[in-house]
C-alpha cells in the first residue's frame, strides 16, 4: 500500500486528528497575525476554518470515548452478573450443609462422639467462612456495578461501635484477646447506613483479630471531630511492612502472604466509607501493631 492508502488510514483511525490540526490551524493563523504575514481577512478565514476543524475533531474524540465508557459499563456490569450467579449457586448448597451441620452439633439425630463432635465443628467453621466468602463476593460485585448504595438516617457511631464490639467479644475470647471500647459520653448523630458502618468496623476488627496473636488486645475508639465522626482499631499484633502496606485494599491481598482471609473485607470497608463520603487511613510499623482509621462525614452527601 502506497503512503497516500497509509494517510486515509491513519485520518479515519484516528479520531484526535482532526482535532490536531485544527488546533494547529488556529495557532498558525494566531502566529501570522501577530507576525504580520498574514492580512486579516486571511487570518480571520484561516481561523475559522482552524476552529471548524478542531470542533469537529472534539466531537468525533467525545464521541469515541462515550463509546469505549459505554463498553467497558457493559463488561463491568456483566462480570457482576457472574459473580453474582456464581455466589447464588454456591451459597445456596452451602446453606443447606450448615443446616445439617448445625442438626448434628445438637445432637438431634443422636448422640456424637467427641471426635465426632470435633469434626462437626471443624465442618461448621468451613461452612461459615465460605459462606461469608460469597456474601463479600456478592457485595463486591454490587460495589463494581455501582448499585451499593447506603440508606441514609441519623446513626450514633458509638451506639454502632458497641454492638459491633459485643458482638465480637466471643470471638476474641477463643483467641483470649482482649477488646476494649472508649466512646465519647455524647457522640453527635451523623447521616448514615448503620448496617453497612457495622459491618466496616466489624470487617475491620475481625481483620485486627485475625493479625492480633494469642492474648493480644484490640482497641477500639470514637471521637467527635470538627467535620464528623472518626473511629479507631488498633491492634497490638506483629504490623505491617511498607511492601505489605502498598498491597492493601486490593482484592485477595491480605496483609501476610500466607494469612487466612481473603482481603476482601477491607476492599469492602473501603468502599463503604468512601460511599459516605468518608476516608479511610492505616498506620501501621513492622513487629509493633496497626491502626485503621475512617472518618465520616456529618453533612457531606454520599457520593
Amino acid at each position: 500500500m502506497g503512503r497516500t492508502g497509509w494517510a486515509r488510514r491513519v485520518v479515519v483511525r484516528s479520531p484526535r486528528l482532526p482535532l490536531l490540526c485544527g488546533l494547529l490551524g488556529v495557532s498558525g493563523a494566531v502566529g501570522a497575525v501577530v507576525a504580520g504575514v498574514w492580512p486579516a481577512v486571511a487570518a480571520v478565514a484561516g481561523l475559522a476554518g482552524g476552529v471548524g476543524l478542531a470542533v469537529a475533531g472534539l466531537r468525533r474524540v467525545v464521541v469515541t470515548q462515550q463509546v469505549e465508557l459505554d463498553r467497558l459499563g457493559e463488561l463491568v456490569e456483566r462480570r457482576a452478573e457472574q459473580v453474582t450467579a456464581l455466589s447464588h449457586e454456591l451459597r445456596t448448597p452451602l446453606s443447606m450443609i450448615k443446616g445439617a451441620v448445625d442438626l448434628l452439633g445438637e445432637e438431634s439425630p443422636g448422640p456424637l462422639t467427641p471426635a465426632q463432635k470435633r469434626f462437626i465443628a471443624i465442618v461448621d467453621r468451613q461452612c461459615a467462612q465460605v459462606i461469608n466468602l460469597c456474601e463479600s463476593l456478592l457485595t463486591q460485585a454490587k460495589i463494581e456495578a455501582g448499585l451499593f448504595t447506603p440508606r441514609l438516617e441519623q446513626v450514633d457511631v458509638s451506639v454502632v461501635a458497641r454492638d459491633v464490639v459485643t458482638a465480637m467479644r466471643p470471638l476474641c475470647a477463643e483467641r483470649r484477646q482482649r477488646i476494649s471500647l472508649d466512646t465519647p459520653q455524647v457522640t453527635p448523630p451523623i447521616p448514615a447506613d448503620p448496617t453497612l458502618t457495622a459491618q466496616a468496623l466489624t470487617n475491620l476488627l475481625s481483620n485486627a483479630s485475625r493479625f492480633t496473636s494469642m492474648g493480644g488486645s484490640i482497641d477500639v475508639r470514637v471521637m467527635a471531630i470538627d467535620t464528623g465522626i472518626a473511629v479507631y482499631v488498633t491492634d497490638d499484633g506483629a504490623g505491617m511492612t511498607k511492601d505489605q502496606r502498598q498491597r492493601l485494599f486490593h482484592r485477595f491481598v491480605t496483609g501476610r502472604p500466607l494469612a487466612d482471609g481473603t482481603g476482601l473485607g477491607l476492599v469492602i470497608t473501603k468502599a463503604i466509607v468512601e460511599l459516605h463520603g468518608g476516608s479511610i487511613m492505616v498506620d501501621t510499623t513492622s513487629m509493633l501493631g496497626t491502626t485503621f482509621l475512617f472518618t465520616l462525614p456529618a453533612r457531606k452527601e454520599p457520593r
